[in-house]
């Protein structure tokens, strides 16, 4: 997957309006101000636009699909509409369908629920939660995380051989589940190769798009996927609402994820004192239920609001606040970024370190409490990856909102910061004076633990 070339700083055009642009917060130190929201792999704030298009169409809010009066057909439009536009987003094939889920997380479960018998799934001990752990009811083969993205291709090429050759009769199915973007790292997974060697095994592959989409465009024909699963509010929309999209035959088939009205075509008593249904083959055959129009349509303007910003655009000044973060943490000799493929890789605006002589929780919480910096800290749901990149880093447990750790493990924990096409220069330049601050200086403030969190001592 390329990136595009960076541009002189100069260059760059401001950031996309968002929701919580001006909001201040209190500092503990005394005074206020203004907050800089730094953690957008988590939850991104949602776009002005896509705020005011959702505002626009609260008052002709109405019931969706088969309701007779204008409301319900406006709606039932929008709703549609909405699946139309997230299609093109992602550059689908004809045939493909567009399923509206509540997150990433729904997504691939969905998809989960919906694998043939059977069927055996791949996947990195390196991905999320949300694309690690929805296969538990088929055949998993976890692989071990690489340290170069040439050594991903190899690993899934060499699982897939040894499952080849190990079918006598027969095809059986297979699922490959890799992720676009790390939600740890970053880092760029090669994911038009991964899908080459998918296919090449007659496997499938589904892409845990939810920290790529954000920042990159995502075509399933470029890239040869056969799913994209994304969430809404990492993509500067509401929370609430997600997508899952691709080939309809596996979907087609499966028994609905929830049962009820709308997935249903026909339901009829039985003489038995049974009933029969007839279940849709369209996307409404997994969106049971009334469907959550505004967490559609809010999608689909974030969509919209990206494409007309220019993916070129938008990845070039992201590249401009990724090289002003990792320059000013390079000058910090405590700091240590974390990285599975090293430091050249192609990455997105997530960065996680460590910092030598603090615990994680603690450096987040002054942070946010002296700064107004908001961050995240923790392992992410990403743990095995996290363990895998932090092995050689163990974190006091005495310490303020130090993790705690299993027995015989280490406590473990780290600090992300995230950013996106709404973020100014000045919140990133202010995280790295923050940063450098803190190291040399300490915290101003004294902290104590509260349910496992590092707070504020008052």
């Amino acid at each position: 997957m390329s990136v595009s070339t960076p541009v002189a700083a100069q260059s760059v055009r401001a950031p996309l309006p968002v929701l919580g642009r001006d909001v201040t917060v209190p500092l503990v130190t005394g005074g206020e101000v203004t907050y800089a929201a730094l953690d957008y792999a988590a939850s991104a704030p949602a776009l002005q636009r896509v705020w005011d298009d959702v505002a626009a169409y609260a008052p002709y809010y109405g019931s969706v699909h088969r309701g007779a009066g204008y409301l319900s057909q406006l709606s039932t439009d929008l709703f549609e509409n909405a699946r139309r536009t997230v299609a093109e987003f992602l550059d689908c094939r004809d045939d493909d369908q567009v399923v509206f889920t509540r997150s990433t997380t729904d997504s691939l479960n969905l998809l989960a629920a919906a694998l043939p018998a059977d069927c055996q799934v791949f996947v990195f001990e390196t991905e999320h939660h949300a694309s690690l752990l929805p296969w538990q009811d088929a055949r998993v083969s976890y692989l071990d995380a690489p340290r170069t993205p040439r050594q991903a291709v190899a690993a899934l090429e060499r699982a897939l051989a040894d499952r080849t050759a190990s079918i006598q009769e027969g095809h059986a199915p297979a699922l490959v589940c890799v992720t676009g973007a790390s939600n740890v790292t970053g880092e760029l997974w090669p994911v038009r190769e991964l899908a080459a060697a998918a296919h090449a095994h007659g496997a499938r592959i589904v892409l845990d798009a939810a920290q790529l989409a954000p920042h990159h465009p995502v075509s399933v024909q470029d890239l040869d996927v056969d799913w994209v699963a994304f969430s809404g509010h990492k993509l500067y929309a509401p929370f609430g609402s997600g997508v899952l999209a691709g080939r309809a035959d596996w979907l087609r088939t499966a028994e609905p994820y929830l049962a009820g009205g709308g997935a249903s075509r026909k339901v009829s008593r039985r003489t038995d004192g049974g009933v029969d249904v007839e279940w849709h083959e369209s996307a409404a055959r997994h969106e049971a239920g009334s469907p959550n129009v505004i967490g559609a349509y809010s999608i689909a303007s974030a969509c919209k609001a990206l494409t007309e910003a220019g993916f070129d655009t938008l990845v070039a000044r992201e590249r401009h606040l990724i090289d002003t973060v990792r320059a000013g943490l390079a000058e910090v000799p405590e700091v240590r970024v974390l990285s599975l493929f090293g430091d050249d890789a192609p990455r997105v605006g997530v960065i996680s370190f460590v910092v030598e002589g603090w615990n994680s929780s603690h450096f987040a919480a002054a942070l946010s409490a002296e700064y107004g910096i908001g961050v995240r800290d923790g392992l992410f749901c990403a743990h095995p990856l996290l363990r895998t990149l932090l092995d050689s880093d163990p974190q006091s447990q005495g310490e303020c909102g130090a993790p705690e750790a299993a027995p015989g493990e280490k406590s473990l924990n780290a600090i992300r910061v995230s950013f996106g096409a709404g973020t100014p220069d000045e919140h990133v330049e202010r995280f790295v004076g923050a940063v450098k601050e803190l190291v040399r200086d300490g915290a101003k403030w004294t902290y104590r633990t509260e349910d496992g969190r590092c707070v504020p001592a008052v």
